[in-house]
């Protein structure tokens, strides 16, 4: 039996996977050690806060870090907190020559160069995946949110699935892939798909559906424990929470906080629903794979299906609709300033967009995307 730990409804958890690149080249740099190393003298309150988890940690790559805020009770909370972690990455980084990037891929990194950490189970999930394993040059950002009932979990899972492409398309930022336009929107979402128990979950309905593919997985020796089943949208138990794991990297805070309260609010409907006695429409799998595959090829201007019955609607569209009827809950959650950022970013553009923008206008230099990417982390948008 997998216990489910109750967490305060629609708090929140986020993680940021920032990649180092070099100042002068663009290019990435396995620099992930060496600022950890740094911020355990000035800030090891970060590192380590009193033994518990800490809130700046390597990840898969050396050349990536993790910024991960605490439990947080609204969206400025966790943006808040994401921005101080940042600046202290900053202050490390900056004299080393060292950037951070924020986007789902780098556009012209060659993933063969780039060394894995030497933590056990990265160097586990390499072993297992080898050449495949070796691709995982990709950012995303993750979300958790707390639910303060098992029973609201897989309802929850289930929606996020539902609108699984209105949460790709726009943080869709990995158009480029080794120095080449993929035609998708977000490579990344390609790419990360190739690692075992990845990609879309399965429709359970019951917990004891969950349980019993957790515990034949754990059996046939597909993982070791339930953290290992890495969907895209998944339950966490031990912290009472649902994952949202969809988006791409973000260039900015203001992103990050627009997708947030966007996960929130989903999430924070379905709960209402449930309490109410309400159901959940399940998708068939096909069809959520479908949806997926058209957001990462098209991004916002995708079409997509919306329903069980095939309904097909523009996602451009589809995505003002949603943010639209979700904005009374999102004043309820303290939220609705950073939802209204959902709007701005359609307005602006996903990061495919502007990525491709410009390197039209820098005689297709991609480091021009770097050092763009770079500034927005650093500076925010203009118009904000």
């Amino acid at each position: 039996m997998i216990t489910f730990s109750s967490s305060g409804q629609s708090s929140l958890g986020v993680e940021w996977e920032i990649a180092l690149a070099d100042r002068e080249s663009g290019d990435l740099l396995p620099a992930a050690a060496e600022l950890i190393r740094a911020l355990e003298s000035s800030h090891p309150e970060f590192v380590d806060p009193e033994g518990l988890a800490p809130q700046i940690t390597r990840e898969y790559l050396s050349n990536t870090v993790e910024a991960v805020t605490g439990v947080c009770p609204t969206v400025a909370d966790a943006m808040d907190q994401l921005t101080r972690l940042a600046d202290a990455l900053r202050a490390e980084a900056d004299p080393l020559g060292v950037d951070l990037y924020s986007a789902g891929t780098h556009p012209y990194a060659q993933w063969s160069e780039q060394p894995v950490s030497e933590k056990d189970r990265y160097q586990k999930v390499l072993e297992r995946t080898q050449y495949w394993g070796r691709q995982m040059l990709v950012y995303g950002v993750h979300v958790h949110v707390g639910i303060d009932s098992r029973d609201k979990a897989l309802p929850a899972v289930n929606q996020l699935v539902n609108y699984y492409p209105h949460l790709l398309a726009l943080s869709a930022s990995s158009p480029y892939w080794m120095g080449v336009d993929t035609g998708y929107a977000s490579q990344r979402a390609m790419v990360f798909q190739q690692i075992p128990t990845c990609g879309i979950p399965y429709p359970f309905e019951k917990w004891s559906e969950y349980e019993d593919y957790i515990d034949r997985s754990i059996g046939a020796g597909i993982i070791a424990e339930e953290s290992e089943n890495r969907w895209d949208v998944r339950p966490v138990a031990r912290y009472g929470t649902v994952e949202m794991r969809i988006c791409d990297g973000l260039a900015t805070t203001e992103e990050i906080g627009a997708m947030t309260a966007l996960t929130q609010c989903i999430v924070e409907e379905v709960s209402r629903t449930v309490e109410d006695g309400g159901h959940v429409e399940l998708m068939p799998r096909w069809l959520s794979e479908e949806n997926k595959w058209r957001a990462s090829r098209y991004g916002l201007d995708a079409t997509v299906i919306a329903d069980a019955a095939g309904t097909v609607l523009p996602l451009r569209e589809h995505c003002t609709d949603l943010v639209t009827r979700l904005e009374p809950i999102a004043q309820d959650l303290d939220c609705a300033a950073e939802l209204a950022g959902v709007h701005r970013m359609i307005e602006r553009g996903p990061g495919y967009e502007r990525q491709r923008r410009v390197f039209e206008e820098n005689d297709h230099d991609l480091r021009a995307v770097v050092r763009d990417t770079v500034d927005l982390t650093r500076y925010g948008y203009r118009d904000s």
